[in-house]
């Protein structure tokens, strides 16, 4: 069936095309991958013949400038997880981001999620790479890492409600494609049931420290450093500008466990909040 995500601007677009009286109005239903024109009249706006969103339905969403609202077989429902936490897509000018009980999970300011994540991947893959990618999220990095040319990209993922909404947001397609293979499951656990010197880059974009510290320990990276082949590269995404750019006993604690895990070459990288390193 049909699905057509509304947020706050498309919304208001629609809007403003019914008060000037205008026949109709062209938007993006899919997150900004693309546009098309859609049919406005007095009542609201016509998506298909069995979704039509009134103008009350309209400026409930204009007033929900962070949601999104996947609207199909005459429903609309917000784009969220409310199970365990409040897990969300929430709309930018590029990609959506991922939030978990309102901590975005993506570098956004100045930029979008899709673009800021294939900055990582391209800090670490080459083409013709075998790619590990923890944590994935949304799996923006395994897809930029696809793009990029990589032979085969390994993407885990741990909660099963972040699984569920990247199955729903278009900018995740990619995933189901070959060369990808998606995995749910704790990075830390299956990292230890992988061969030695098993992949050529490794992207690292673990949760926050308070949420998943043993991503952060030396025993995790020592586990990285010895599926990477020789010469193997990781990026690290470890956040927070500030802290990043100026230094902090966090940062240089990091990059002090990757040293002792082996890594040489480890090194900030201030506008994507990471380091780099290499085995």
């Amino acid at each position: 069936m049909p699905s057509y995500y509304l947020h706050t601007t498309n919304a208001q677009q629609a809007l403003d095309a019914i008060a000037k009286g205008l026949p109709g109005v062209r938007l993006s239903t899919d997150l900004n991958l693309s546009e098309r024109d859609f049919s406005v009249s007095d009542q609201g706006l016509v998506l298909d013949e069995d979704n039509l969103l009134s103008i009350l339905d309209l400026k409930k969403i204009v007033k929900k400038t962070q949601r999104i609202y996947l609207c199909r077989d005459g429903d609309m429902d917000p784009l969220e997880d409310r199970s365990s936490g409040y897990y969300k897509l929430a709309p930018t000018a590029g990609a959506p981001l991922l939030e978990i009980s309102g901590v975005k999970m993506h570098i956004s300011k100045g930029t979008d999620p899709f673009t800021s994540a294939s900055g990582m991947a391209e800090q670490a893959v080459r083409k013709g790479d075998k790619v590990l990618d923890c944590c994935s999220g949304l799996g923006y990095a395994a897809i930029a890492a696809h793009r990029l040319g990589a032979a085969e990209v390994l993407t885990i993922e741990l909660s099963p409600q972040v699984m569920g909404l990247r199955a729903q947001n278009p900018w995740s397609n990619d995933l189901g494609k070959q060369g990808i293979v998606q995995r749910q499951g704790s990075s830390f656990e299956l990292i230890g049931t992988m061969a030695s010197m098993s992949f050529d880059s490794v992207i690292h974009d673990p949760p926050r420290f308070s949420l998943a510290g043993e991503l952060y320990s030396e025993e995790f990276y020592r586990e990285i450093y010895r599926v990477l082949d020789r010469d193997g590269r990781l990026f690290h995404y470890t956040g927070n500008p500030h802290v990043i750019k100026t230094g902090s006993s966090f940062v240089d604690g990091v990059i002090r466990r990757l040293k002792a895990a082996g890594f040489k070459r480890v090194e900030k990288v201030e506008h994507l909040m990471g380091v780099s390193a290499q085995k």
